[in-house]
């Protein structure tokens, strides 16, 4: 189907929106093993990728599939992985080690219940916390959080730009609900969709971790004598485990890329957030049932904004304090039992925070669950 000015029109679920969207933003290896709610990814990557001369694998399990995307990384390839909790798990090694090497790519995550294996068919929004902290250490990540299949479209093409623009592995975090939903698509015309690759070192370079906030990375094969180690290194990549100064260097540029640039990263949608005397935060799957809830308060009197986490890290503190400042009282909705709601107490500060949480066989939050908190009684 075609629409006016060059976009077409798709049907698709969320899980075939991420894959076309990767191969739009230059992906072309995948590494994966399939694990449900997100195994129609690497099953209609393991189709499309050949046809646009890409490299698809699967790997025997998690462990092998992030360490092949890191590799394939750092041979010049757009890289990415896809799997759900236990995996996410199971790969928080490689992702750090990702992290301390400045390694872009990205890997979605199609949260489902746990923890360990859980209820591999049911949705959840579980893993917000292991998106931000799930590796040890001391670094900055990025986690972007989707709600349609549009938006499966959209902010895979974002994660890449991210994790290409910063040099730094970017979550992709989805659920069940919004993989598996099948909706209409607008893909605009490809000529305008901005594609962010890697800055590239020119001849002369030899600096290639933080000597400035995000450094060129040279490809193997490309003639650059590069060490490449996750042990605390210089700017050069040469190994110094022995020296503070150095360890601190490297860690202060890691964080710096990150959260010194959170306004240009991060990303929400506002309504009415300075006129409201009902704020909501809420993101993913749940988001969908804001609206109608809003709708229906709205229609009775009833002053509500909210706030959509497009973005869940970094936090978007700026635009939740915003909210906080208008609000007598938040109301935050997620699939788990507060994880989100806990930041937003910590950037709202005395506000009272009002949770909203469903866990277990994958049901959804409901509009009318919504509005029962919204005019003050339980769901």
């Amino acid at each position: 189907m075609k629409t006016k000015a060059g976009s077409r029109a798709h049907f698709w679920s969320g899980n075939e929106a991420c894959v076309e969207a990767a191969i739009v933003a230059g992906c072309r290896f995948f590494a994966g093993y399939p694990i449900t709610p997100s195994s129609e990814i690497p099953e209609h990557l393991s189709k499309r990728l050949p046809r646009v001369g890409g490299i698809f694998m699967q790997m025997e399990d998690e462990l092998a599939s992030i360490g092949a995307v890191m590799g394939a990384s750092w041979a010049g390839w757009k890289s990415m992985t896809a799997t759900s909790g236990p995996g996410f798990s199971l790969m928080q090694e490689t992702i750090g080690w990702g992290f301390m090497t400045e390694t872009p790519c990205v890997v979605v995550d199609v949260q489902r219940v746990g923890p360990g294996t859980g209820q591999a068919t049911r949705g959840a929004q579980g893993d917000v916390m292991q998106a931000r902290w799930g590796t040890h250490g001391d670094y900055a990540a990025i986690a972007v959080s989707p709600n349609s299949s549009q938006e499966m479209f959209e902010l895979t093409i974002r994660a890449f730009n991210l994790s290409e623009k910063y040099r730094t592995p970017v979550i992709l975090l989805a659920d069940e609900a919004v993989a598996h939903v099948r909706e209409q698509i607008v893909v605009p015309p490809l000529e305008s969709i901005e594609i962010i690759s890697r800055k590239k070192p020119k001849a002369e370079d030899r600096a290639f971790f933080g000597s400035e906030e995000v450094a060129p990375m040279p490809s193997i094969g490309e003639g650059f004598n590069v060490a490449v180690t996750a042990s605390t290194h210089d700017e050069y990549g040469v190994r110094f485990t022995q020296d503070a100064n150095v360890h601190r260097r490297i860690i202060e540029k890691l964080n710096a890329k990150i959260n010194s640039h959170a306004n240009d990263i991060v990303e929400v949608e506002n309504y009415k957030v300075d006129d409201c005397k009902v704020g909501i935060v809420s993101f993913g799957c749940t988001s969908r049932a804001v609206y109608e809830a809003v709708e229906r308060a709205e229609a009775e009197g009833v002053k509500v904004g909210f706030v959509r986490l497009k973005t869940i890290w970094p936090f978007p503190e700026k635009a939740v304090r915003r909210l906080a400042d208008s609000a007598k009282r938040i109301i935050v909705a997620e699939m788990n039992l507060g994880q989100v709601k806990r930041e937003v107490e910590r950037v709202a500060c005395s506000l009272e925070v009002v949770p909203l949480n469903k866990i277990g066989a994958g049901e959804l939050i409901t509009p009318e669950e919504v509005y029962a908190k919204i005019s003050g009684g339980d769901s």
